[in-house]
């Protein structure tokens, strides 16, 4: 029964996601004008707030930069292909790269402007939406934690705390950098979790010994 709702949790966010590309393709209103009010104030704190400005694009370009948690993902593929586990090694390379499609992909039909300032305090490029890196990051720290041994051991939790925090946090960065709306963000969240399940929902309910498991 836990499987089956890892499975609808990663439907409900696909078509989340998918209502959310809908809405921003038509234009719609409603969020379009809460993009920009959320836009319009975290620009005039980072304008203000140099040294914390500063802070999130260290993060933003190089903590949670997508290059560095695809760098992260080929070592935690190299580190099981070495030790022989290589079908999930398959599945963590085959849902990075997925994500970087999905990204491109999205980012060349949508073509969404990204918010444009008159003080910029960072720039970015190519379309908007999603955000690069909040999708990257959800599907790596996702999958980084589906490698979790079962039971868990101590250290879990500070694990599941960790990717919550990069995760969360690299979303902060690139709107209180004014560089994504609002929506590219939850965008990113929402298809990141969604390709995660996926990739991983075939051996959750296979199990990670060829074995099903109880429901």
């Amino acid at each position: 029964m836990r499987n089956d709702h890892f499975r609808w949790v990663g439907i409900g966010c696909a078509l989340l996601g998918a209502v959310l590309t809908a809405l921003v393709v038509a234009g719609w209103q409603p969020l379009l004008a809460w993009d920009g009010r959320v836009a319009q104030d975290l620009h005039a704190h980072a304008v203000v707030h140099s040294g914390v400005t500063r802070s999130m694009r260290v993060l933003t370009d190089w903590v949670w930069d997508p290059w560095a948690m695809r760098a992260l993902a080929a070592v935690a593929c190299f580190l099981l292909w070495w030790r022989g586990d290589r079908e999930r090694a398959l599945r963590v390379a085959l849902a990075v790269v997925a994500a970087t499609v999905v990204q491109q992909g999205l980012k060349a039909a949508v073509g969404r402007e990204r918010p444009v300032w008159s003080d910029p305090v960072d720039s970015a490029h190519y379309a908007a939406y999603p955000s690069g890196h909040a999708l990257t990051a959800t599907v790596v720290c996702g999958m980084l934690l589906w490698l979790i041994p079962r039971p868990a051991p101590q250290w879990a939790p500070a694990a599941w705390a960790l990717a919550a925090l990069s995760v969360l946090g690299v979303g902060f960065t690139r709107l209180h950098l004014g560089v994504h709306w609002f929506s590219d963000v939850v965008a990113g969240w929402l298809l990141g979790a969604a390709l995660v399940v996926l990739a991983t929902s075939a051996c959750v309910w296979r199990g990670r010994d060829g074995e099903r498991p109880e429901r």
